[in-house]
């Protein structure tokens, strides 16, 4: 084979890959700015889309130097194989988030329980609209269900979100004796934690209607919680912030199974 055709085609890759590198740097501000100006966004999790983008623009720096290809052929090597497996391992654990995307639950459930998100001055957050509007339509097509509000109020909101939950399914007909409020938790195991704890012992199956991308998650969580049959009512989610909330999503996946809060499979 000719030497200098295969370091043509050596360099070719590299450009490639530099190219790639500084097209994902660009897009991962693109996206944070993006987020910036809807101010739609509960949390600081956003910056990381910044700290991506600084990431991939260093790395694309790296390829145009040649700074890799100096580095010894065996490390380089073990460097591939590491990342490999760690892109196999999120894109598995982003699979199990997607498998309880179309999670609709099952009819004649004693109890469901609604897991909160942000609380703004004007009344709930777009994602915890969404998670209350699918609640209320199971409320109604199943009379007999009892339904957990659950969520404690930050920094930043001016109710807790089981308050402003309760009012919300209140104003829109459902009768306040079927709602229970649980307005003490911080995060998703809290809210389970807490809500397990308002519901008798006995009762094993329970909806957790959270948004399409937190189903997996909160139901894992729940049957942890003593619901060993839980069972998740996927509320719709924005198309736009779904990269953001999908990326989140496996950090919380993963502290929870570090922490023993749930299993990851299973």
């Amino acid at each position: 084979m000719n030497k200098k055709w295969v370091c043509h085609s050596a360099q070719g890759r590299w450009k490639m890959i530099t190219k790639i590198c500084f097209v994902l740097a660009f897009l991962c501000l693109i996206y944070c700015i993006g987020i910036v100006f809807t101010k739609a966004a509960g949390t600081k999790f956003f910056l990381i889309w910044i700290a991506l983008s600084a990431f991939f623009a260093a790395l694309g720096w790296g390829f145009q130097r040649g700074v890799f290809s100096q580095i010894p052929g065996a490390v380089r090597a073990v460097g591939v194989t590491v990342f490999c497996l760690g892109l196999a391992f999120f894109l598995l654990v982003e699979a199990l988030v997607i498998s309880g995307f179309f999670a609709k639950g099952e009819p004649g459930l004693p109890y469901i329980v609604v897991l909160g998100a942000q609380m703004k001055t004007n009344g709930p957050s777009v994602a915890l609209a969404r998670r209350l509007d699918c609640a209320y339509e199971y409320l109604t097509k199943n009379p007999d269900t009892l339904c957990v509000v659950s969520g404690g109020q930050g920094s930043n909101e001016p109710v807790s979100e089981a308050r402003g939950m309760y009012d919300y399914l209140v104003e829109r007909g459902v009768d306040p004796g079927r709602i229970i409020m649980e307005d003490a938790s911080t995060d998703t195991c809290e809210n389970l934690v807490f809500s397990r704890r308002l519901i008798p012992q006995e009762i094993q199956k329970a909806g957790i209607v959270t948004s399409n991308f937190h189903v997996y998650r909160s139901r894992q969580l729940a049957r942890q919680q003593g619901f060993s049959e839980a069972v998740g009512l996927g509320a719709t989610s924005g198309i736009y912030f779904l990269p953001n909330n999908m990326l989140r999503e496996f950090f919380g996946m993963m502290k929870d199974w570090v922490f023993g809060n749930m299993k990851l499979i299973g």
